[in-house]
C-alpha cells in the first residue's frame, strides 16, 4: 500500500493480510470491526464485492497492472490502488468533495483482494491497456 493512507488504515490492511494468508479465512469479527471502524460503512460493501470475485487484475506484457471492480450497478471501475484512485461518483462525493471517507467501496475491495491475494487475473495487449488506463474501455472490450 502506498503513503497517502493514514497508518492505522496501513497496518489494518497488513494485519488482514497477515491473518488471511495464515488462516485463508475471511478475517475475524474483532478485525471485521476494525475494518468499519476505520473505513466506515463501505467495509462491508466492499468485502462483498471481494466475496464475489468482482476485483480483477488486468495485466499488459509491459507490467502495467490495473484492478477493475465490478460494482453493484455492473458497472466496471478502474481503481488505482497506488495512488488511491477511483472514478465512482461516491469517490469524487465522498472522498474527495465531503472529506467523509477513506476510499469508496470499489477501492477499499481493490485494496482488500490485494492484500488477501483474490482476484480475477485478465490479460491485455499494451494497447488495451492503454485504453483502459486513459478510461476509453476496459478490458473484456
Amino acid at each position: 500500500m502506498g503513503s497517502s493512507l493514514p497508518s492505522v488504515a496501513e497496518q489494518l490492511l497488513k494485519d488482514l493480510q497477515r491473518t488471511y494468508l495464515e488462516t485463508k479465512q475471511i478475517p475475524d469479527d474483532l478485525l471485521i470491526a476494525k475494518l468499519r471502524f476505520v473505513f466506515g460503512p463501505c467495509a462491508l460493501q466492499a468485502l462483498d464485492l471481494v466475496d464475489q470475485r468482482s476485483v480483477t487484475c488486468v495485466s499488459s506484457p509491459s507490467g502495467r497492472d490495473a484492478f477493475q471492480v465490478l460494482g453493484g450497478s455492473g458497472r466496471l471501475y478502474t481503481c488505482f490502488t497506488s495512488c488511491h484512485y477511483c472514478p465512482c461518483p461516491a469517490f469524487s462525493f465522498s472522498v474527495l468533495r465531503r472529506n467523509e471517507s477513506l476510499m469508496c467501496k470499489h477501492l477499499l475491495a481493490a485494496c482488500l483482494s490485494q492484500a488477501m491475494g483474490l482476484w480475477q487475473q485478465e490479460q491485455v495487449s499494451d494497447q488495451q491497456m492503454t485504453h483502459i488506463l486513459s478510461g476509453q474501455t476496459e478490458a473484456s472490450t
